[in-house]
């Protein structure tokens, strides 16, 4: 497996994703877009990546923020999360500047294309999904679960899968309700996998580590939310 740095532009933004991909591998490949949390592009992102590239696509891991920017905590964030929440087309262009760059790479096959996302990043690729790209899937693990504009129905063209914790005190049933209506009127294929006794940031092994209520590590919510995503992979990616 081969990891780098990967520069791109995004509007005004540098931005400084992580690509990983097995170089001993022949032919193009389906290439998949991994958002981060919040906090930017860390050490559980780039993982995420590199058992992507282990398991024979080409993963970028996005950089939302520019220059590789890292956050230690929630108070930082709000100067740079807040623009993008107020002004989603901003939003889906940092996004889309992403699928834009992971379709220049040689080993990418243009036509199989995908994105996970965790926490922030599962909202983002919502938003990607919602700009009409080319996505034949997306993944969402403990994501924010906002819903669409009334410009964009029947823009989804992927199918979804949603990963949520049922005990995640930051996703309120009336939001999975708002969403699954969304994709309902507008005939998405879509999945959504609650995990019982699970929390947010379900996914990530320092969770515990931030000491917040409501966050916290789950080995058998983690496996079993990679093994549904590589489900669906296997599926669309056939």
């Amino acid at each position: 497996m081969k990891t780098q740095t990967f520069a791109y532009t995004a509007g005004d933004k540098h931005c400084l994703g992580y690509l990983a991909w097995d170089e001993t591998a022949a032919g193009p490949r389906p290439g998949v877009l991994v958002f981060p949390e919040a906090f930017g592009l860390n050490d559980h992102a780039r993982q995420r990546a590199e058992r992507l590239a282990q398991s024979g696509y080409v993963a970028l891991a996005v950089d939302m923020y520019g220059e590789g920017a890292l956050f230690k905590d929630m108070s930082q964030l709000g100067a740079v999360i807040q623009p993008l929440y107020s002004d989603r087309a901003l939003w889906r262009s940092r996004a889309r500047a992403a699928l834009d760059a992971l379709l220049t790479v040689p080993q990418v096959d243009r036509g199989r294309l995908a994105a996970i996302g965790h926490c922030f990043g599962g909202t983002t690729c919502l938003e990607l999904a919602r700009s009409h790209a080319p996505l034949a899937a997306i993944v969402t693990f403990h994501a924010g679960l906002n819903t669409g504009l009334p410009e964009d129905a029947g823009q989804i063209q992927s199918k979804v899968l949603i990963c949520n914790g049922a005990d995640d005190p930051l996703v309120k049933p009336e939001a999975v309700d708002a969403l699954l209506a969304e994709f309902r009127r507008d005939k998405v294929d879509w999945q959504v996998i609650h995990f019982g006794n699970t929390v947010h940031s379900f996914t990530n092994p320092d969770a515990d580590a931030r000491g917040a209520p409501g966050f916290a590590y789950s080995p058998s919510a983690e496996a079993r939310s990679w093994a549904a995503m590589q489900h669906l992979f296997t599926e669309v990616f056939a």
